[in-house]
């Protein structure tokens, strides 16, 4: 049964599927007609002890469980969104083991996708504030060894997506999905130059959505050094991204697509989920991989209760909601829970949020509405477990229990 924080027992985890969306999607216009519509496609679990396993050999059978992606990859360029968020902080510990994905978990997907014909392969991420800095040097301070990753593939390239890159002009990309807070994006070329795009994100806590897995990492899609306004005006967030993203603070600079209603909501649990799910439709996903071998259970970084944790999941699929429904199922939650519930009623720091967002107005407590029910509203796939065709290790054998690994830990 459900326990006082919302986690739920291996026994029980497969009962949360005939939950409802309730009141979330229902404010959406037509958000019932599309959450039935809603599509879904296969996803791949598996148990895999370590880094040092046969990664290559791993994830060949896992597309393989999905009905393949050889055809969509080969002669094509192949965009891999790394989450290198986080850092590190933890002694004996990697990045890639707690906050970030690992390095030998890239090489292994750049293989197989060199296997299986991909034309280019580009490594991306928004890791720098300076305009040109090359992505490889975010991966060398994170520990990667940049030449066997290279290597792993012909093809190899990195781009730092924090601004133009290697890029003349800055992409403009249509939410398609039925938009909730922006109607389009201006990004980095090279979410626009390629055929497919894969979000490699971590299976951990985030303070302020309560879960960051494939669909939360786009939001490093969005550049800083476009999106900013140095420098910060008073009173407001100092990190560019925040202000104009998660808080609403000050508007996208001139000539940038703007916010569909600038008077809404600017609580960021309210704001953030939604602002995302537009990022996904404007971006969408072709292939979600999230790295559970090791993670961080708490938080995305070093924050006060967070600590390292070795889930030892992989979880892949075509679809984000559905793939990220699964892996919030694989760590002990509701993947239809609502805001009250783990892992979305959240404990943000005092110390790094404005006094405003603390609390929200009408709420004695704060939270993150459910990015997955957001998404599953607007038919972007479905977040129902009974109708996602789970292959590979079943649920109930995969679930590591993240809620019940954070009791007892500080919470500010």
């Amino acid at each position: 049964m459900k326990d006082a924080h919302g986690s739920f027992s291996r026994r029980n985890v497969l009962a949360v599927s005939g939950m409802t969306a309730g009141a979330l999607a229902a404010t959406h216009a037509g958000a019932a007609a599309l959450s039935r519509s809603a599509p879904t496609a296969p996803v791949s679990v598996a148990k895999v002890a370590s880094y040092d396993e046969d990664l290559v050999a791993q994830f060949e059978k896992m597309f393989d469980q999905i009905g393949g992606i050889g055809s969509l990859v080969k002669g094509k360029t192949v965009a891999m969104k790394l989450n290198l968020m986080g850092g590190g902080g933890f002694e004996g510990y990697s990045p890639g083991q707690t906050s970030q994905v690992h390095p030998n978990l890239a090489g292994a997907l750049i293989t197989v996708f060199g296997r299986l014909g991909a034309k280019r392969i580009r490594l991306l991420e928004s890791s720098s504030r300076k305009e040109g800095a090359p992505l490889e040097d975010k991966l060398l301070k994170s520990g990667w060894d940049v030449n066997v990753i290279k290597n792993a593939a012909p093809g190899v390239e990195f781009e730092d997506t924090n601004g133009l890159g290697q890029g003349k002009k800055y992409s403009t990309l249509k939410v398609r999905t039925h938009p909730y807070i922006f109607p389009a994006f201006a990004l980095n070329h090279s979410y626009e130059d390629c055929d497919f795009f894969v979000s490699v994100g971590k299976m951990k806590n985030h303070e302020e959505m309560g879960i960051s897995l494939s669909m939360k990492n786009l939001f490093g899609i969005t550049p800083d050094l476009l999106y900013g306004a140095d420098p910060a005006p008073p009173g407001v967030a100092r990190s560019v991204r925040e202000r104009v993203f998660h808080y609403g603070q000050v508007p996208p600079p001139a000539g940038l697509p703007q916010e569909l209603d600038p008077k809404s909501n600017r609580y960021e649990g309210w704001r953030l989920p939604r602002l995302l799910t537009d990022i996904c439709g404007a971006r969408p996903i072709d292939l979600s991989v999230i790295d559970g071998i090791e993670s961080l259970i708490g938080g995305e970084g070093m924050l006060p209760g967070a600590k390292p944790a070795k889930p030892r999941l992989l979880v892949l699929g075509r679809n984000c909601v559905c793939t990220d429904a699964v892996a919030v199922a694989a760590m002990g939650y509701n993947p239809r829970a609502g805001r009250r519930e783990a892992p979305f009623r959240v404990y943000k720091s005092p110390k790094t949020h404005p006094p405003e967002q603390m609390i929200p107005p009408g709420e004695s407590f704060q939270y993150a509405d459910n990015i997955m029910l957001l998404g599953e509203a607007v038919g972007m796939g479905t977040a129902d477990l009974s109708k996602i065709d789970v292959r590979g290790v079943p649920i109930k054998e995969a679930v590591y229990d993240y809620e019940s690994r954070w009791k007892g830990q500080e919470r500010i």
